[in-house]
């Protein structure tokens, strides 16, 4: 019989230093972008981790967390509620979602960040109307060019946008991107620089569901890159609860 995995022990001090050691990265690109701390969301990606690991960062001020699959943020939410449920921090769906699964998201997320079809949004428009409620999202755009990873063609992301005035129970607030995986962070930086255009040259002033205010970009390995063309939103697993068991 095979054993069940576990999880990865949590050594909070050295959570600790790690969440220091990325404000300091976060307050020097900021500097170099002439940005202030305060415009960032670090969102705390904490798959595969226990909740006791995002009750620790939790303690040194995190107060948003990220997941990428809906079993474990339902799981997670229900056992520590976040905002939309009258709790102190806030649970973000940041991986690709399932139509079967949009049920559990709308109940239990706070914030949306993998908006990639019209099929989802119907979805997950007539879930959020049954919970009246609307659902904070990001729109994910494909600006990597690797065939395994999801997102809208950029060339149609504005056109799908725009469809988006149907789904009065989405609030779209911007765009997200899952640069490569690079050794030079530097090689992404033209990712980035795509989604900050996308964002910045779409028209939301006659589409009540869209108002394009933040970018979702930047991770363990190349979030000060990301944070110099404009990121509002890191989605940090590694660089704050250490390696991953998997």
């Amino acid at each position: 019989m095979s054993q069940p995995k576990t999880s990865p022990s949590i050594d909070a001090a050295a959570l600790a230093d790690r969440l220091r050691t990325v404000r300091e990265r976060i307050e020097a690109a900021c500097a170099r972008a002439n940005r202030s701390p305060e415009d960032i969301t670090l969102v705390g990606v904490s798959k595969t981790f226990p909740l006791e690991a995002s009750r620790v960062a939790f303690e040194h001020g995190i107060s948003d967390f990220g997941e990428n699959r809906a079993g474990p943020l339902s799981e997670k939410a229900t056992a520590w509620p976040g905002e939309y449920l009258g709790g102190e921090i806030r649970w973000h769906m940041v991986g690709h979602l399932q139509r079967n699964k949009a049920k559990d998201i709308v109940e239990h997320a706070d914030v949306f960040h993998a908006l990639d079809s019209p099929r989802l949004a119907k979805e997950l428009n007539k879930r959020a109307g049954r919970e009246e409620r609307v659902l904070p999202c990001f729109v994910q755009v494909h600006i990597s060019g690797e065939e395994s990873k999801y997102g809208l063609d950029p060339e149609e992301t504005h056109e799908y946008l725009d469809t988006l005035k149907d789904f009065p129970h989405l609030h779209v607030i911007g765009l997200m991107g899952l640069a490569s995986f690079v050794d030079d962070p530097e090689d992404v930086r033209p990712q980035f620089q795509l989604l900050r255009e996308l964002r910045d040259t779409y028209d939301d002033s006659d589409n009540p569901v869209v108002k394009m205010n933040a970018l979702s970009m930047g991770m363990s390995n190349d979030f000060e890159v990301a944070i110099e063309e404009g990121a509002t939103h890191l989605r940090l697993g590694t660089a704050i609860f250490g390696p991953r068991d998997y």
